[in-house]
């Protein structure tokens, strides 16, 4: 039976998940890579750590899979949003790659807003943020003109891997929407924003549908991977569109939570007519001429990590969360922001930090978790919140994936914050299955992604809110929304103006 490779590029690490014609997982592998931090605000990686971790786990899938080299058929690529990859002519890599987290662009983004404005969003369907791809283009173009007299082609993380495995320069409509370049309406690079920023068009990469086959797997890489036929190639996308195809979001009713080392509350869009006011993000979906909104929460999960990491590194995350359910919702009145690397949604501020708040005596370790989770629920519900308002809409369920659908009481707060039934996927594999749907629809194994989702998509374990929590929480939730103002007063120094 053939099998298809979805493989997701993330921030910490490179995944790959096979499966089979009939969406049965067959293996998954992972292999990670370092982040590096030069100064304060800055994230960046080497793209060759990105290739190493794909020959890693290729070479892996040959030796535990015994038929892999012979009956794989396709590939296909999840990345990292908004990352900066520059190439010279000879496809050299330029310098590192700016990562989406990474906040040194702040003076660009104004520049982006001080001269377009709204037309921005009329051109994109967003605003100027630090994460997006163009306004690390002006960055580099600044600091490092002699850096950018080199560029020959820009692309982002996994077309990246695109172009290694199949010597094809080329980008998805999902990943192009997330560059603050593509003019959602035509579907086109934007002209007037190339022009304006001095960005040559022929840098840019053609753009495909996900399921476009770009080509096969150049022939060196089947004789040095053992892969004994011609394996395509399919564009892919962004890594949030994949996670909502790999989740089932291609209707209305339902909305997605994923909870990785950032979290995003996302929704399925029929069309470009939404207006979000620019306070949600609007991207292409993996669909053809079909939308998601999107909310972002920088520090989700890794907000989780931080505090594991420097107040309890030899525990385990089980033992972390064993004993939150034995803490009252609300956490007995101790709240947590998680910004302690700026936010995003909805507040766009990159200088803002987190904090706990109401701490006393008798709050002890469980206490402090409990918070977290609570804060990183309440955070992506200000995402939910700006959706329905805005659009009218309730989600009947939201699918959660990633860190916060392995902890049954973090999806009970979940549940219970959001005021909506939760559903979770029987295999969870995050962005590497819509990659690897996104493969089985190019071959044409389905005939669309609703078909392909019978096979590859399942659900389990739905969470129903529970009523007397969810009258708490939104009291606690009005309290929560309360403390950014008060942080922001007292980190902009006017706390102290007032006394």
């Amino acid at each position: 039976m053939s099998y298809v490779l979805g493989i997701d590029l993330g921030t910490s690490s490179l995944k790959g998940s096979l499966f089979n014609e009939s969406g049965i997982l067959i293996d998954s592998i992972s292999s990670t890579y370092p982040i590096i931090n030069p100064e304060k605000g800055y994230s960046e990686q080497n793209p060759m750590d990105w290739i190493n971790a794909l020959e890693d786990i290729l070479q892996k899938f040959e030796q535990r899979v015994l038929d892999f080299n012979k009956e794989l058929s396709g590939i296909s690529f999840s990345g990292q949003m908004h990352s900066l990859v520059l190439l010279d002519k000879n496809n050299e890599i330029i310098r590192n790659s700016i990562l989406w987290n990474d906040v040194r662009t702040t003076q660009q983004c104004n520049e982006i807003m001080n001269i377009f404005g709204d037309r921005l969003l009329e051109i994109t369907q967003n605003i100027a943020l630090e994460g997006f791809t163009l306004p690390k283009i002006l960055w580099v173009q600044k600091h490092e003109p002699e850096l950018w007299e080199k560029v020959d082609k820009i692309l982002l993380p996994k077309d990246f891997l695109g172009l290694y495995m199949t010597g094809k320069f080329y980008t998805d409509f999902t990943d192009a929407a997330g560059t603050l370049l593509l003019d959602l309406k035509s579907k086109e690079w934007s002209n007037e924003i190339c022009e304006q920023f001095h960005i040559p068009k022929e840098f840019l990469p053609p753009i495909y549908e996900s399921t476009d086959c770009i080509g096969e797997v150049r022939s060196e890489l089947l004789e040095k991977f053992n892969l004994y036929n011609k394996v395509q190639v399919f564009a892919g996308a962004a890594d949030n569109a994949c996670g909502a195809i790999g989740a089932g979001i291609y209707t209305r009713d339902k909305s997605m939570v994923s909870i990785g080392t950032s979290g995003v509350f996302l929704s399925f869009e029929e069309n470009t007519n939404k207006n979000y006011e620019g306070k949600l993000h609007y991207f292409n979906h993996v669909i053809k001429d079909k939308y998601y909104s999107m909310g972002v929460t920088l520090s989700a999960g890794n907000s989780l990590n931080w505090f594991k990491r420097t107040f309890a590194p030899e525990t385990s995350f089980e033992e972390l969360l064993k004993n939150i359910s034995k803490i009252e919702p609300g956490s007995d009145g101790l709240f947590f922001t998680p910004y302690i690397s700026g936010e995003r949604t909805p507040y766009i501020d990159s200088e803002i930090r987190g904090a706990f708040e109401g701490i006393d005596e008798n709050h002890d370790l469980d206490h402090f978790v409990r918070a977290i989770l609570e804060g990183i629920t309440y955070s992506l519900k200000e995402t939910q919140e700006i959706y329905e308002d805005l659009s009218k809409e309730h989600p009947k369920t939201i699918v959660s994936i990633g860190g916060g659908a392995k902890s049954k009481e973090w999806l009970q707060i979940q549940a219970d914050i959001f005021n909506t039934p939760i559903l979770t996927l029987d295999i969870d594999q995050g962005p590497s299955l819509g990659a690897a749907m996104i493969a089985s629809v190019g071959l044409d194994w389905y005939s669309d992604f609703e078909s392909c989702s019978k096979d590859f998509v399942k659900y389990s374990n739905e969470t129903f809110p529970i009523v007397e929590n969810v009258s708490l929480y939104e009291q606690a939730y009005r309290k929560y929304k309360s403390m950014y103002s008060a942080t922001k007063m007292i980190m902009d120094g006017k706390y102290e103006e007032k006394i």
